[in-house]
């Protein structure tokens, strides 16, 4: 169980995917973000239904697997996995739940920096970024979308899980309100809310949901739909032209 902030800190730290939050994680999202199961069927849904006939669907941020897991329901057996992670105790994680869970189909397993700006891809007919792009520099994000858009093939998916800031700063500060009130929904104490969000305050860096979609029309993606919204938690896919 996620206990990560309930002790109080001495000093202040940047959140990181390190061996303590590799071994909480599943926890800590569960209990983070809202309809997070729901979430992950959606994604699965969406990429069964743009993978094409023999399409790769890569994970960017795969963390400890739940996309895959998920995926691997309704996506078709003979279609390629590849999980993408910079911390290598995430994908430790990852390897052993899919070991666990018998996971037959082909897959790879790689780590890389997406604050590069630039991942080799071939053959991706869907891409996910499952809270992951508010982890990646602002000054890299547009480089980054421009690669995955460049690499996808015709009428491939970019499928995107975010957290967000509301359009307007009154409703932001209500939505953040909202938030927490959840996280205590879920027994996180006032210090481990509080700390966490230090800890995440130079780390993760949200756009508004316009912001989103703009920067990947710029790119170059013809269609941009909304497909899930609560408060300050959006998912949307874009599309590239066929």
């Amino acid at each position: 169980m996620d206990k990560i902030f309930d002790e109080p800190f001495k000093q202040a730290y940047d959140f990181s995917f390190n061996n303590k939050v590799a071994g909480v994680f599943d926890d800590m999202v569960t209990r983070s973000v809202p309809y997070y199961v729901e979430m992950q069927r959606m994604m699965s849904e969406l990429a069964a239904d743009h993978c094409g006939a023999d399409g790769v669907i890569y994970d960017l941020g795969c963390s400890t697997g739940a996309t895959m897991i998920m995926m691997d329901q309704t996506v078709p057996q003979h279609i390629k996995f590849v999980g993408i992670d910079d911390s290598e105790p995430m994908l430790e994680k990852c390897k052993a739940k899919l070991d666990e869970m018998g996971m037959t189909r082909p897959y790879s397993l790689e780590v890389a920096d997406l604050n590069s700006g630039n991942v080799p891809m071939k053959d991706a007919s869907v891409v996910i970024l499952c809270l992951t792009l508010q982890f990646i520099r602002p000054i890299v994000r547009e480089r980054l979308l421009r690669s995955i858009q460049e690499q996808l093939r015709p009428g491939g998916v970019l499928i995107i899980i975010e957290k967000i800031l509301a359009e307007e700063t009154d409703f932001n500060r209500d939505f953040i309100k909202y938030y927490y009130n959840f996280k205590r929904r879920n027994q996180y104490s006032e210090l481990e809310i509080s700390q966490k969000r230090e800890a995440l305050e130079n780390v993760l860096i949200p756009y508004k949901l316009s912001e989103n979609i703009t920067l990947l029309k710029e790119v170059g993606f013809r269609t941009v739909e909304v497909f899930f919204k609560w408060y300050n938690f959006s998912g949307f896919i874009a599309k590239k032209e066929s």
